[in-house]
């Protein structure tokens, strides 16, 4: 028996998501991503599959990098039009017993102060089930929306962010004391003002002196994943992250990314184990292997060439407008896209075409397919698993809700019966069932400001 593995249902507050054009699609759902139904539908759905989170990924801004406008993102619904992830934590929550609510928000677009209020109340609102997944954004046209210039330079956002998870973890471990909140009714006092504490934070980006607006939610400070596999985002993951959402098309690729997060994280006196890494991919499965790859050719059909483009444009930075369809991926200088094409193109057995690119990132992003029976899928997630020590998968649709229903009509049943699956959720909050406890532990760096009048006189 292999190792037990996780699944995320890979969501975004949009149509399509990670397969530009297959809203059009006569079975695809994703259109209504506008209506709470489609949500509580899909978070029920899942629940029976014994997916851990709804993991909902986010940007602010939009992609106008392809042939320098936004015209193709919105003709092909290319993660435009877009609403806000946070606000359907509660209503999931309300609507499931179990399932986790993970939820993307940058660190370069809304003061600490503010967020830290808002993902308390999820947290409450959750009873303890929601994660925040941790972004510093690349969209250039998100930071010109609300007033800069340009985004800050990519190393520094992360220099920024680690700032903003200190005035973060400030405010919702040291702010205020588990038994701050007394409501003694006879002596008129809801809380204790000897047990809320000024933060007393200025630093270098960020100046917060006083106390956290928030009494303590059942996790405190939320399950905190985080997307990134550059360098910078991997110091930010080793000293911050509980999951890591990676992705890559290879093993190789990855197996390198998850062994240099974890020894990171044991360099910042972490656990190797304190942090789960979900990969991201997509599957599409069937009866059998030939069904499945009728499916997969027949969503094929319904790709939007230019909003993959778009996408990848908006990813890398260069725009893929300037190319032919035709044009040799090998024969072309990307720029600072270069690695990203390079990992993306490794090990495959052809020269591939722009629209061989298109085409794979059409259905599933950057992450890989796996197309087949139950016995075969199921055969090469063990494999990957095997080979790149990941402990989950962040699984994107192709088309909604039916690429979730037939994982858990057909796979699902085929990884528990192998024994590298769940068959049952843990109680309690969304870190309890990662983990077995609620709190950040000791050898998180949030711990250290649990004793926020100790902090203040250091």
């Amino acid at each position: 028996m292999g190792k037990k593995f996780y699944f995320n249902a890979f969501e975004m507050n949009c149509s399509g998501h990670q397969a530009p054009g297959l809203w059009a699609h006569p079975k695809d759902r994703s259109w209504e991503y506008k209506d709470l139904d489609y949500w509580i539908s899909l978070a029920k759905k899942l629940e029976e599959g014994f997916f851990t989170a709804i993991f909902i990924a986010d940007v602010v801004g939009y992609y106008d990098v392809y042939k320098g406008n936004a015209r193709a993102a919105v003709k092909s619904g290319a993660q435009i039009p877009l609403n806000d992830p946070l606000q359907l934590a509660a209503p999931i929550a309300y609507a499931t017993k179990h399932i986790g609510i993970g939820v993307t928000a940058s660190t370069s677009f809304e003061h600490p102060y503010t967020f830290a209020r808002r993902i308390a109340t999820a947290d409450h609102y959750t009873k303890g089930r929601v994660g925040w997944n941790i972004v510093t954004s690349y969209l250039e046209s998100g930071a010109h929306n609300v007033g800069e210039n340009s985004l800050e330079e990519h190393d520094k956002r992360y220099e920024i962010a680690d700032e903003y998870l200190e005035v973060i973890y400030k405010l919702l471990e040291g702010s205020w004391e588990d038994d701050a909140v007394v409501r003694e009714r006879e002596k008129r006092v809801f809380a204790d003002p000897d047990k809320v504490h000024e933060i007393g934070h200025k630093g270098k980006y960020f100046e917060v002196p006083g106390i956290g607006l928030t009494e303590p939610s059942p996790q405190r400070v939320p399950v905190l994943f985080q997307a990134s596999t550059s360098e910078a985002g991997q110091n930010f993951s080793s000293k911050h992250a509980e999951a890591v959402f990676i992705s890559g098309p290879s093993k190789s690729h990855l197996r390198d990314v998850v062994s240099s997060i974890r020894q990171k994280a044991v360099k910042e006196g972490r656990n190797a184990n304190d942090i789960l890494i979900f990969d991201l991919i997509t599957i599409i499965v069937d009866e059998t292997d030939e069904k499945a790859r009728s499916k997969f050719e027949e969503y094929r059909q319904y790709i939007s060439n230019e909003g993959a483009l778009a996408l990848l444009s908006g990813w890398t930075g260069e725009d893929f407008g300037k190319f032919k369809p035709s044009d040799f991926v090998k024969d072309i200088d990307f720029g600072e896209g270069s690695t990203f094409i390079e990992h993306l193109t490794q090990g495959q057995d052809k020269d591939w075409t722009i629209e061989d690119v298109a085409k794979w990132v059409g259905i599933g992003g950057v992450g890989p397919t796996f197309v087949g029976s139950p016995a075969t899928v199921a055969d090469a997630l063990e494999d990957w698993v095997k080979e790149t020590d990941v402990d989950g998968f962040n699984v994107a649709y192709a088309v909604s809700h039916e690429t979730f229903e037939d994982i858990i009509k057909y796979l699902i049943p085929e990884l528990q019966k192998r024994g590298v699956y769940p068959t049952s959720y843990n109680e309690g909050t969304l870190r309890e069932k990662l983990f077995g406890y609620s709190k950040l532990p000791d050898t998180h760096p949030a711990a250290r400001y649990r004793d926020i009048e100790k902090v203040k006189k250091e």
